[in-house]
């Protein structure tokens, strides 16, 4: 047998088994990890809410403590006040209702 018929087989045994990887991932933790993530972001935009709630009209923390934070939340505020002024469906309440339970 040949190396290039070798290394053939190689590449098909390891796409099959990146294929096969990808199939249980979907199938076992998929979700999960979408759960994850949107729990992530509601924590983030709390915690940015509580920082910078004075952007919007709700002084929560004294703004030396603010300050001090903000190279660190920099990055991520414009993101959070886009989401915060987004508007809502009845698709989003859905999903905030449903979490409760």
């Amino acid at each position: 047998m040949s190396t290039s018929m070798r290394e053939s087989i190689r590449a098909k045994i390891r796409r099959a088994r990146q294929v096969v990887g990808e199939i249980l991932y979907g199938m076992t933790v998929h979700d999960m990890v979408l759960g994850l993530r949107r729990q992530r972001g509601e924590v983030e935009r709390l915690f940015a809410l509580i920082l910078f709630g004075d952007l919007v009209g709700l002084p929560i923390l004294p703004p030396y403590y603010t300050l001090r934070l903000l190279p660190y939340v920099m990055p991520a505020l414009h993101r959070w006040k886009r989401s915060l002024l987004r508007e809502r469906d009845l698709s989003d309440l859905a999903e905030l209702i449903e979490a409760v339970d």
